[in-house]
Parts: C-alpha cells; structure tokens; sequence
C-alpha cells in the first residue's frame, strides 16, 4: 500500500497575517524561491496530454493564502463598497450556510464565486493594504501545492508522487469524492459539502487544502497544453484579449466533489468559463513579495 506523508511539524515556515479589519485577518505562508518541474509524466494514473510537456519552472519567493480564502474573510472585503475596483460583491454567496461539526460556518472556504469577482476581492485587498494581491498562476500554484524546490531529473526517470502527500489519497487526509479512489487505496468517507479550512495536514510549504474542499481560480488564460508556456513562473496569458465571462481560465486542487484524480497536483480544469459560480469552487490570494502599489 502507498504510503501517505504528512506534515504534523512545520519546519522553518514564515507565517504572515494581513488584517482585514473587524478582528479578521488573512494569514500568508512565504514560499521559498526554487526551480520544479511543472506537469505530469504519461505514466501517473489519471494524467492527460494538457499536463504536458513537462518542464522545469524557476520562480521568485512569494507569499499565498495559507488556506482557501473563508467565508468570513470574504465579507470582511466584500461589504467595503468604499474599495470597489470594478464589480460589487455578493457578502454572503456560498451555498454552505451551516456550522460544521462544532466549526462555525464562516470558518469554510467561500464558495460560488466567480474568477472576475475572485479579482475583484484581490484588487479590493491590494487597494487596502497597498500591497500586490492577484490569484496565483498556474505554475505558482502547482509548485505551492508540490512543495518541491529541486527540478526532476526526466533522463533518469524521476517524477514527483501525485499528491503532495503522497502517491495516494484518503479520506483522512483530504476532503474529497472518496466513493471513488486512488490506485489500490480503500473507499473512505464522503462528506458531500466544504469542511472548515485547516482541518487536516499542511503541506511541506505549510499549506492547507491544497488537494480538494474547493476548488481553486488561477489567474492564467486556458491553453490546451505547455507547449510555449513561461519558465519564470508568471501568469500565461493570450496577448491582447481581455478576459470575457465565456473565457476559460484554469481550476486548480479538486474539491469536496471530486474524484481523487482531479484532487492531482498537476491537474488541470478548463471545463467552466470565467463567469461561472459553483458551490464546489473557491480561491486563495497571492502577494507579491516586496511589491506595493
């Protein structure tokens, strides 16, 4: 049987707290600068063509949301129409309403927002603190989530596991469709609705719910596969196209909904455009280190 790693002692993790105001705050984990390997080698279960090629990515330090922004931090920004950019936001969109176990429900991840109001809470967040908040890329991310500094060696057959935990998943560790599983893993519990953020293990970063309860908005334009795409790290984008609701941007993570092999950290979703809202989609923040505006 696989064998999951957790992370139960965060070793060397820099812990930032943004305050929001009214006794909120947003807590920031400091990733290191490093080079990864970005995407997925045919032979992981569960890969397609759009993980590919592989490539390796150097990136800067930054700072991302330690966790799936929550419901409470949402309205803490969502209700100041004095730092409206562009869009009013709904202060209360998400379908779950309800404390979790002995967890109130503000603790869950905010849910059923779209990416143009997902932007619209980063350039209310920058505008407040006058520092650089944007949704991560699609390579920020996905070395967030694999919490590896150090690039493959393909020549010689290395590959990173599927999971930041491991080569496998469990209901124990993720929160996630585990009706279905993973290699020869076990059927576990489904928990059919979001949990509280930081519910289970962090990641080698010092990251929660990398891997399912919502699903997360990157910043990028969908391209069919990494044929092209930027080393550096940034956001890739269709030169000259201003983003459009039936524009396609990409979903990272998996959800509470999904099966494990969308939970991957290479997986990539381009199934809904822009202006869609689902109560199994979410998003975290990204700061630019040593940025302000």
């Amino acid at each position: 049987m696989p064998t999951i790693i957790l992370q139960k002692e965060k070793k060397s993790i820099r812990v930032y707290t943004q305050d929001l105001g009214d006794n909120i705050s947003l807590e920031l984990v400091k990733i290191p600068a490093g080079t990864f390997t970005m995407g997925a080698p045919e032979t992981e279960e569960g890969s397609r063509d759009n993980e590919r090629p592989q490539h390796n990515v150097t990136l800067e330090s930054f700072l991302l949301g330690r966790y799936p922004v929550t419901q409470k931090q949402w309205q803490a920004i969502a209700k100041r129409t004095d730092l409206k950019v562009s869009l009013d936001l709904e202060p209360d969109p998400s379908y779950f309403k309800e404390p979790y176990q002995d967890v109130e429900r503000w603790q869950r991840p905010v849910e059923q927002v779209n990416w143009f109001e997902a932007v619209e809470f980063c350039e209310r967040l920058a505008k407040l603190t006058e520092k650089d908040y944007k949704l991560p890329s699609e390579a920020q991310w996905e070395y967030a989530c694999r919490g590896q500094t150090e690039p493959l060696n393909l020549e010689a057959g290395e590959s990173y596991p599927p999971f930041c935990y491991g080569e496998t998943l469990t209901s124990d560790v993720v929160n996630y469709d585990a009706d279905y599983t993973y290699g020869d893993e076990a059927k576990g519990e489904y928990r059919e609705q979001t949990t509280p953020v930081g519910q289970f293990y962090p990641n080698a970063f010092g990251l929660y719910d990398m891997h399912g309860n919502v699903w997360e908005w990157c910043e990028d334009d969908w391209h069919e596969n990494y044929e092209g795409a930027p080393t550096d790290g940034s956001a890739w984008s269709k030169t000259g196209k201003k983003p459009q609701k039936s524009s396609n941007s990409v979903l990272r993570g998996g959800s509470w909904s999904s099966d494990p092999v969308y939970c991957r950290s290479a997986c990539r979703n381009y199934y809904y455009g822009r202006g869609y809202r689902n109560y199994n989609i979410g998003f975290r923040v990204l700061c630019v280190v040593g940025r302000t505006r």
